[in-house]
């Protein structure tokens, strides 16, 4: 029976369905039961619970907040780099699923030569016309191509889950530092009312004096005081500024050439909505990111293995040649070829087995960064709700130590008016109200600080890792 080329190839097709190398599995990871910081109110969500919503930031119900996080949505230039990497691999898949398809490549051409008969003589000078196709098909008998296409794809997931990360961090960012710049303008107004306080006591200490009852130390030990509170005042101007330099850059413009107005009132402190501890694994985009890199390093595992096996490329071409261009499209002057070729690298001096082994050390770093990345995962959010639950116990004690000073304040000023003691003990008790109302401004900054972290931590909004087309 001839040999059929046509039959080979069909053979070799049916081969096609093997891929060398280890099939993807999720690295194993046992994640605890519970958050072992959760306060005793906080309880863990069920599984078919909703979780905090696309724009968490809504829970602070500031309509100004909302403007600003989507204005560094649409403009922040670290999500629109994060954007450019995601399409670049998305591009990149493109590449590899074309790599399993044959490539048609089309050429025209024309020459002019001599040539020499064995004689010496030389031959009438000749033009050659040529017009062909030429075709190549690597079949991907071991899957090397299969396994670059799903590296390729988890590369993909992977670039998802980095821009859905930089979102989240810039969204935080955002949201810390307007919270911050709200706790700056409640100490500025603090400062206000502790000022015209102090310009009272500092006018009463004049007049006293002036009239003999007070002396002159209190006179200066007053305006010390107030002076000193001025200065403070300043301070937070300096801080205030850069905050809105902060927010600006976020918004990917110049610093300056957007402010935020003061405000009244205060953030309100919400309540972070449950979770599962399990729930970190599909909602953290960096885990995600991380998981799907281990897939992409599990194929690169195939696909340095499957160098170890020939390749199979079946080979097409065909047009017409003639030295008339006129003539040149008709039957006589055709000419075709096709057939299978077989590549087989017979000694590269251990450069394959050192690539498989690359390969299989890239897996390994890959699934301890994944398993890392939850590690790390798991302690942000203890560290955030551990601070949770010790910033609220600390703010009802510093709560209770404010209406102390503050009485310690009204009635040390009154037994300084009686005449009982030195405007020094009035000086001290002012200082220790004003800081003990300071002090519970920054608790309750760090209180919103914290309920940021632990919902960037929880993964801000539901993210899950989808197949990448």
């Amino acid at each position: 029976m001839p040999f059929r080329p046509l039959t080979a190839i069909s053979l070799v097709l049916l081969l096609g369905g093997c891929a060398v190398g280890p099939d993807y599995a999720r690295p194993p990871l046992a994640t605890p039961a519970a958050f072992h910081a959760a306060p005793e109110h906080w309880k863990l969500a069920e599984p078919a619970e909703a979780g905090v919503g696309e724009s968490w930031w809504t829970i602070f119900d500031d309509p100004l907040l909302d403007r600003l996080v989507a204005a560094a949505e649409q403009a922040n230039q670290d999500i629109v780099a994060a954007d450019a990497a995601y399409r670049q691999a998305r591009a990149a898949i493109g590449a590899s699923r074309a790599a399993l398809f044959p490539g048609l490549d089309g050429s025209v051409s024309s020459s002019r030569g001599q040539t020499a008969n064995s004689n010496g003589s030389i031959n009438t000078t000749r033009t050659t016309d040529r017009v062909g196709l030429s075709s190549a098909w690597e079949i991907d008998l071991w899957g090397r191509l299969r396994r670059g296409l799903e590296a390729g794809t988890a590369n993909a997931g992977a670039g998802a889950a980095d821009l859905a990360a930089v979102r989240l961090s810039v969204q935080a960012s955002v949201v810390q530092a307007y919270l911050q710049l709200r706790i700056n303008d409640a100490q500025l107004r603090l400062l206000d009312r502790t000022l015209g306080v102090y310009r009272r006591s500092h006018e009463i200490t004049r007049n006293r004096y002036e009239s003999g009852v007070a002396s002159q130390a209190d006179v200066a030990q007053a305006e010390s005081q107030l002076r000193s509170t001025e200065a403070q005042q300043v301070d937070l101007g300096i801080q205030r500024a850069q905050l809105e330099h902060a927010l600006a850059v976020l918004q990917g413009r110049f610093p300056g050439e957007t402010g935020v107005p003061p405000a009244d009132g205060v953030p309100r402190l919400p309540e972070v909505p449950p979770a599962l501890p399990s729930a970190l694994l599909e909602r953290r985009p960096d885990v995600a990111a991380a998981e799907r890199r281990v897939a992409a390093a599990n194929a690169q595992i195939g696909v340095a293995q499957a160098a170890f096996f020939p390749r199979l490329t079946i080979n097409a071409s065909g047009g017409y040649q003639n030295s008339s261009f006129a003539d040149l499209l008709s039957a006589p002057h055709r000419f075709w070829s096709l057939g299978p070729a077989f590549a087989l690298t017979l000694f590269d001096a251990g450069a394959r087995a050192s690539q498989k082994e690359q390969a299989i050390a890239a897996y390994d770093r890959s699934v301890a960064g994944y398993r890392q990345t939850v590690l790390s995962a798991f302690r942000e959010v203890e560290d955030d709700l551990a601070a949770l639950r010790v910033l609220a116990q600390e703010r009802d004690i510093q709560q209770q130590a404010t209406g102390a000073a503050n009485e310690f304040q009204a009635l040390t000023h009154n037994q300084y008016l009686a005449g009982t003691v030195s405007f020094l003990n009035v000086a001290t008790a002012q200082a220790a109200a004003l800081n003990a109302e300071r002090s519970q401004l920054e608790l309750l900054n760090r209180q919103l600080l914290a309920t940021v972290g632990l919902i960037q931590a929880l993964g801000g909004s539901p993210w899950t890792a989808a197949a990448v087309d």
